[in-house]
């Protein structure tokens, strides 16, 4: 198993022009080989290999013109090249969109793997730079002395913080001790998620002041003048302020999950359909901030770590409009109702509370763990496809971890 370590780096002025001109350089690669597939791809329709754009790399170094690439270390340029090489695979195979070119107002990373670093004793030097690169290391439980990266990656965020970070391989985790408990998960907005148990995580009043405070900084810097100094100053403010809300984030949806993987040997949750959520232009912004499907990515891989259960209910199941306790569905619920009493069984529901109920039953019976037809194949469809087969949705639906 692979893991990482991201730190914080402070290199020192020879250092960062020495990554500043890397940054540089595998930029121009990344954009005049992506210009150069494209073009090739439209004039023959035949793709380009990663042997073609490496040799190709090496011809561009023998020219005047780009002969300032053989100045910095070519393992990076070389990464460049096969990171673009997995990119057209994940496109063309469906899983991602088509590469773009790399602006140099964003983000600048760079890659560097065993043969372009040397790590002694918890210190990191760097292909082309004479001291090492100092770091503040935060892992306590990490000692660094031993720390045996197989890649180390630099980079320079917008708001002009230096990061290094350390891919490093590990063995599995032992997995986490039995608790006997079963939950199921709804999501929301007001509250991030209500548990089958009752539980309520509403979203931090802290991530809201700061998303209002990237809203003011954003309006100042769209006062200022284009091309001005002010404005480079506003720009960098707006970026830290970006970094403080998504870190506020990342920091609520990692407490989140950590106790939801601790707290359950099975976890159900809703296959939610976001990108088609946020059409709604009066919930985009609340929808985005949520993090839903950060919120699903965590708990995917801390179940897998854990030894973990999780269960992905389908997106059509009606878990909001469905009694939890004798199973009737109301025609059409509106968004607006938060209370609702059942016409069949006359039982009192709590919106959120009574889809999580559902969620859980859903989530029971795919797993076998109780039979039922909470999660029929009626109700359970992929997309616009036709019903499937229960059996079928369940190979589709479970996801069980080693």
């Amino acid at each position: 198993m692979r893991t990482a370590y991201k730190c914080r780096a402070y290199p020192t002025p020879e250092q960062a022009a020495v990554f500043n001109r890397m940054f540089g350089c595998a930029r121009l690669v990344w954009n005049k080989s992506l210009d150069e597939r494209t073009a090739r791809y439209r004039a023959e329709g035949v793709p380009t290999s990663y042997r073609e754009t490496d040799a190709a790399l090496t011809s561009w170094k023998r020219t005047e013109e780009l002969a300032f690439l053989s100045e910095v270390s070519c393992v990076p340029l070389q990464q460049t090249l096969r990171h673009q090489h997995t990119a057209f695979q994940n496109f063309f195979a469906g899983r991602a969109r088509r590469p773009r070119f790399k602006s140099r107002h964003g983000r600048q990373s760079a890659h560097y793997t065993r043969s372009a670093f040397r790590m002694r004793n918890g210190a990191l030097t760097l292909a082309k730079t004479r001291f090492p690169l100092r770091f503040a290391w935060s892992f306590n439980h990490v000692d660094l002395t031993v720390l045996a990266p197989t890649m180390v990656v630099v980079s320079r965020e917008q708001d002009g913080r230096w990061y290094v970070t350390f891919a490093v391989d590990i063995g599995a985790p032992a997995p986490a001790g039995p608790t006997g408990h079963v939950i199921g998960v709804d999501l929301g907005l007001t509250n991030l998620l209500v548990t089958s148990d009752g539980e309520r995580k509403a979203t931090p009043q802290q991530l809201e002041i700061k998303t209002r405070n990237l809203a003011r900084y954003q309006r100042r810097m769209a006062r200022c003048l284009r091309g001005s100094r002010n404005r480079l100053k506003a720009k960098v403010k707006v970026a830290a302020a970006h970094r403080k809300v998504c870190n506020a984030r990342r920091d609520f949806l990692h407490r989140t999950t950590a106790q939801l993987v601790r707290a359950a040997d099975t976890i159900a949750i809703e296959d939610l359909h976001v990108a088609g959520m946020i059409r709604n232009r009066n919930l985009a912004r609340a929808i985005s901030n949520a993090g839903w499907g950060e919120l699903r990515r965590q708990l995917e891989y801390k179940c897998e770590r854990a030894g973990r259960t999780l269960i992905v209910i389908d997106r059509w199941f009606p878990s909001s409009k469905k009694c939890s306790a004798c199973g009737h569905v109301l025609v059409e619920p509106t968004l607006s109702t938060r209370h609702w009493t059942c016409p069949n069984c006359r039982t009192r529901h709590d919106r959120d509370l009574n889809a999580a109920k559902n969620i859980l039953a859903a989530g029971r019976a795919v797993a076998r763990e109780v039979s039922g037809d909470a999660c029929g194949a009626d109700v359970r469809r992929q997309g616009l496809a036709l019903p499937l087969s229960a059996v079928k949705q369940e190979t589709r639906a479970a996801r069980h971890s080693a």
